[in-house]
């Protein structure tokens, strides 16, 4: 006979094999090209146990996502906390709030790059944006006010476009190559590729407005 712990191992098993091969299957060949029986064939489960898991193939993405961002929100916002206490009733600064953003996804990249390539197709097919409203909202939310409180005189509207910018950019930093190799260094680690992506945006947060360019 079975133990109940023994079938939640294997459940757990059967998950993290469908959760993995899914990882993988997307970010060779995208979302739009990956279907379950392709999932479930190189996984070695049938269809039923990914419906049982996770339901739809939308549903196993959500699950693929926020099975590595969960982390890295609750580390971005435990990063944030610090910023905020030692800022007091003061403002943040500006590179402390972008370097608690960008840090944990620092972390997470050099430990899965097989996630950064998943991440790099989602940004390519466009599902980005109903990913963020699932999954990073509130974490997102957070380092607007942040970035609201570093920056008051900044207008709401000049403040989302540069967030809009430094989406773009960490999505090419972090899943393009270089355009320009000359003297780059085309294998830079993700730390130090996200210490000069804040020195470069701490930089634009901080630009004139542009309604105040003449």
């Amino acid at each position: 006979m079975i133990q109940s712990s023994d079938l939640i191992i294997r459940m757990n098993e059967t998950q993290d094999k469908i959760l993995d091969t899914a990882e993988r299957l997307i970010g060779e060949q995208g979302y739009a090209a990956t279907s379950l029986r392709q999932i479930i064939n190189e996984a070695g489960v049938n269809l039923a146990a990914v419906h049982y898991h996770f339901g739809s193939k939308e549903d196993l993405l959500d699950a693929v996502v926020m099975r590595k961002a969960g982390p890295v929100n609750e580390a971005r916002l435990a990063a944030l906390n610090v910023v905020e206490q030692d800022a007091g009733p003061g403002a943040p600064q500006v590179e402390k709030v972008l370097d608690a953003f960008f840090a944990p996804t620092a972390v997470v990249a050099s430990a899965n790059p097989q996630f950064v390539r998943l991440m790099g197709r989602i940004y390519s097919e466009g599902l980005m944006p109903q990913i963020v409203q699932k999954h990073f909202r509130p974490t997102t939310g957070r380092f607007l006010a942040a970035l609201r409180r570093a920056l008051p005189g900044l207008p709401q509207e000049d403040l989302m476009w540069r967030v809009h910018f430094m989406v773009g950019a960490m999505a090419h930093t972090m899943c393009g190559e270089p355009v320009f190799t000359g003297a780059m260094e085309p294998n830079a680690d993700y730390a130090l590729r996200m210490k000069r992506l804040v020195a470069f945006l701490s930089a634009g947060f901080r630009a004139p407005a542009a309604s105040e360019e003449k």
